[in-house]
Order: C-alpha cells, then sequence, then structure tokens
C-alpha cells in the first residue's frame, strides 16, 4: 500500500496545491499553498508536476511513517529533518525506506514548510483542488494523529533534481501596495503614513489573512460598505485602522474598505512572517 501515516500532525498541517481558480463567484476562497513558490520547489525536487498536493506546516513541523517506498522534500520554512531517526537534507530529494518515520522538526526561521512526496498526496479533489481551507472547511481536515494519506503513482523513473535556491524568510516584510479601490475613505495624511510607519506582524495571522499592528490608518468617512469583492492581497482596514492584509484562504466578500492591493508576488514572504517582525508598506505609482 502507498501512503503515508501521520505519526504527529503538528499545530496546523494542510494539504495544500495551487488552490481553486476560478470559483469566486460561487464564494468559494482559492485556498492553496501559502507559500507558492516553496510548493513548486519541493514538487520539483521529487520530480511531480508543479501544482501537485503537498503537506504544508506550520511552525511545529509534523511526522509521517512512509507505508511504502517515497521520496519526499522539504522546503519553504528551514527546519530539521530526519529519516528513521538520522539526519536528513532539508531542501533535497531524500528516500525513505518502508516502514521509517519522517520528521519535519520545529522551524527555525519562518513560518510554513512544505513536504512533497513523489507522485503527490492523492486525495479527493473537491471542485478541483486538494487543497484544505480553513475558512470554508472545503477539502480535507487538517492531518490527525493516525490518518493515511494516499500517494500518487510517480510520474515516471525518478530523477534528482538540482537543488534549488530558495529565499531565505524576511527579517522585515516590505510589501508593495497599490492604492485603491477606497482610498478615498481614508484621511490623506493617514494614507502617506500607511507608507511611513512600520507596522508588524500580529499573532493573530493566519491563512485567511496577515494582521498587522502599528499606528491606526483613520477614516474620512464614518459608517461601512455594502459587502463588496475581495481579492487575494486586499489591504482591509477594520474599524480598529489596523491593515489587513488578505491571503489563501480570505473570504470572497467583505464589507470593510480596502485601501489597496499587494502583488501577488509579495505575499510567499508574507506566508512566512512570525509575529513581531517589522511589516512596511511601498506605495506603487497609480497607473
Amino acid at each position: 500500500m502507498s501512503g503515508l501515516e501521520v505519526v504527529r500532525p503538528g499545530p496546523l498541517t494542510t494539504v495544500q496545491d495551487l488552490g481553486r481558480r476560478g470559483v469566486a463567484h460561487l464564494g468559494v476562497p482559492r485556498a492553496g499553498a501559502l507559500d507558492e513558490p516553496a510548493l513548486r520547489v519541493a514538487n520539483r525536487l521529487v520530480g511531480n508536476p508543479p501544482g501537485a498536493a503537498a503537506l504544508e506546516t506550520t511552525v511545529g513541523g509534523v511526522a509521517l511513517r512512509a507505508l511504502a517506498p517515497a521520496v519526499v522534500a522539504v522546503t519553504g520554512a528551514p527546519a530539521p529533518v530526519r529519516v528513521a531517526g538520522r539526519a536528513a537534507a532539508w531542501g533535497a530529494p531524500v528516500a525513505v525506506p518502508a516502514g521509517a518515520v519522517i520528521e519535519v522538526g520545529a522551524a527555525t526561521h519562518g513560518v510554513r514548510s512544505y513536504l512533497a512526496v513523489a507522485g503527490g498526496i492523492a486525495v479527493s479533489p473537491v471542485l478541483g483542488s486538494r487543497s484544505a481551507d480553513v475558512l470554508s472547511g472545503l477539502g480535507p481536515a487538517p492531518l490527525a494523529a493516525g490518518d493515511v494519506l494516499p500517494v500518487g503513482a510517480q510520474p515516471g523513473p525518478y530523477r534528482a533534481a538540482d537543488l534549488v535556491p530558495q529565499p531565505a524568510p524576511p527579517a522585515e516584510l516590505v510589501l508593495r501596495l497599490r492604492l485603491g479601490p477606497r482610498a478615498d475613505w481614508f484621511e490623506p495624511d493617514a494614507v502617506a503614513w500607511l507608507a511611513r510607519d512600520t507596522y508588524r506582524v500580529a499573532p493573530a495571522s493566519n491563512r485567511v489573512g496577515l494582521r498587522t499592528v502599528g499606528p491606526a490608518v483613520t477614516r474620512a468617512r464614518p459608517g461601512e460598505l455594502p459587502s463588496e469583492g475581495m481579492v487575494l492581497g486586499a489591504v482591509q482596514i477594520p474599524p480598529d485602522g489596523q491593515p489587513v492584509v488578505f491571503l489563501a484562504d480570505h473570504p470572497t466578500t467583505g464589507g470593510y474598505p480596502v485601501v489597496g492591493v499587494v502583488p501577488q508576488p509579495d505575499l510567499a514572504a508574507a506566508a512566512q512572517a512570525r509575529p513581531g517582525i517589522p511589516v512596511r508598506f511601498l506605495l506603487l505609482p497609480a497607473r
């Protein structure tokens, strides 16, 4: 039997691929790996297609028993890796014998590690994706001890990939911000100071959004908006004035004004930003 048995699930380990595309009009979030480049690298190292489903861990790692020989790779947040009790490589393909336990320890830097297995995690897809969505509950539930994850057929004779450079988790998070569509809901000085002030990542951050703590962004208008569509990277300002950057499991609608949008390429670093690190917003010129 080809599969991985969960020995230790970690604080929040979920199955993720590249997410659900084209279903926001149904009220379904995109979901998918928060650090998409790290997922793609992990799959490349084991010979999978870029969008194969893998495991996303959160700070605390995971331990799995291979029910058949497997090839795995761990990317994203650096963490100690062990196979059958012996140290193994991070960021490189690793052979795991049948019956051996692969352990991904606590992240030493960053937040989210990715464990890919040759053949991919073959849970049943929902709306075209195997991703777990913590907001809507779609897709497989977060891992629990004793779960058995099916593994798909390997995509052909395994060929070791070259080592792929990966960026270090950020010590300071710099997010580009394109203003709109509701920047006029805020005092002009408040928008200007948003780009000058330093915020910090709040502990309440999760897959739905990166929450920040810092000077409040003050509004120029009272009241609230009717709910309107939200996009990945939208920076919403709730009544407390603390910016929230929407990530992969964000709601598809919301009523708080959006001061601007962070481009998708910047969001991988946001996925690895630990609570307390500084956050700066860099205003992009208007188009």
